[in-house]
């Protein structure tokens, strides 16, 4: 149970400063400790002091970021939005760099071009960003991008447990955003969407992720038996000729759309990272230069179906256009590994469009 409030912002908000100072006081030892428990394995598993290195990094910025908050706290800030969008670019802007120096991570995006209204920042229309959700970090870039890229002001739906992050908490909580616990059921995360969608403005975006979690076979399967349970024959079948993706759930991203008829919806498929599941995963498999790969697709407000019916076909149909992708960058990068669901099949290539290299 998710402790009150003041309780977190009096014990937990303190304690990673806390931390933070201890860790920057004894980094010599844990990198002489970490460089020692790595000698007897092979250079491309000696990830402790990388680990280490970055987890200092991440604290030092969550200190600066509640030290911040409490500044805006003080000085009557704390309803500003625009400050803390800010605040939360500038955290997401060095949390990347330090990816890139510590994991040597690069990214390839391909996209949209930006409206023109975007690139001045004068944005005509909200989006719905609707993006697959599986490995280390996947919304941390795409909120970083939608930020950086697009100028926009990112809304999402997240899970109630993930205040237990202090910073996330404070920043988060001042913004219009929903955490959801996990004691509520789907029509009352679907009516939080709806909620967040109704009262967009033009440089909002909001970030759905109709899976619903991050994949895992074990969840592709039971998704699947529970699509069959409910008599949703199609769905399942489509479900099944999809090897990397869970079957997207429709509720909520179509209520996104009908509290918003003017947005364009954005789909976004990335892959590189998205075999490291477990934390286990992310310390023994990370590979030693972390490179993920990423599309995006536009779909005006006008190409939005209307019916209901009609709009879940055409959830799945970009939900199969993804997974296509998917297989054929997995297929395409050196010693990749079999479909992480089993069963593949060929690939279609999604039309070209200019990419975007970070």
């Amino acid at each position: 149970m998710l402790p009150p409030r003041i309780l977190r912002r009096v014990v937990l908000a303190p304690l990673v400063i806390v931390v933070t100072v201890f860790m920057l006081v004894t980094l010599p030892f844990w990198l002489v400790v970490t460089a020692a428990a790595s000698l007897r394995l092979p250079p491309p598993q000696r990830r402790g002091a990388r680990f280490v290195w970055f987890a200092v990094a991440w604290l030092t910025l969550e200190s600066a970021v509640l030290i911040a908050c409490l500044w805006l706290w003080v000085a009557g800030g704390a309803k500003r939005q625009e400050r803390h969008y800010a605040l939360i670019g500038w955290f997401l802007t060095r949390v990347y760099g330090a990816a890139e120096r510590v994991f040597l991570l690069t990214t390839d995006i391909e996209e949209p071009e930006p409206t023109p209204e975007e690139q001045e920042a004068r944005l005509s229309r909200p989006v719905i960003v609707l993006s697959r959700h599986a490995g280390p970090g996947d919304s941390f870039l795409l909120i970083h991008h939608l930020l950086a890229r697009y100028h926009r002001r990112p809304r999402i739906v997240m899970k109630a447990a993930l205040q237990y992050d202090p910073s996330l908490d404070v920043v988060v909580n001042r913004l219009p955003n929903a955490f959801v616990p996990r004691s509520i059921d789907q029509s009352g995360v679907t009516a939080e969407i709806h909620r967040l969608a109704a009262t967009m403005g033009a440089r909002d975006a909001l970030v759905i992720f109709p899976e619903g979690g991050n994949f895992t076979p074990r969840r592709r399967r039971l998704a699947i038996r529970r699509l069959e349970e409910k008599g949703l024959t199609g769905e399942a079948g489509r479900a099944r000729d999809m090897d990397h993706l869970l079957p997207p759930r429709p509720n909520g991203a179509i209520a996104a759309i009908e509290a918003c008829p003017a947005a364009d919806v954005i789909f976004v498929a990335h892959t590189g990272l998205d075999q490291l599941v477990t934390v286990g995963d992310v310390w023994r498999k990370l590979p030693v230069s972390a490179h993920i790969t990423a599309k995006w697709w536009r779909v005006p407000a006008a190409d939005i179906p209307r019916t209901r019916e009609e709009r879940v076909r055409w959830l799945y149909d970009h939900w199969a256009l993804i997974d296509a992708w998917i297989t054929e960058q997995r297929g395409s990068r050196p010693g990749a590994g079999p479909p992480s669901g089993g069963g593949g099949r060929p690939a279609s290539r999604p039309p070209a469009r200019r990419g975007w290299r970070r």
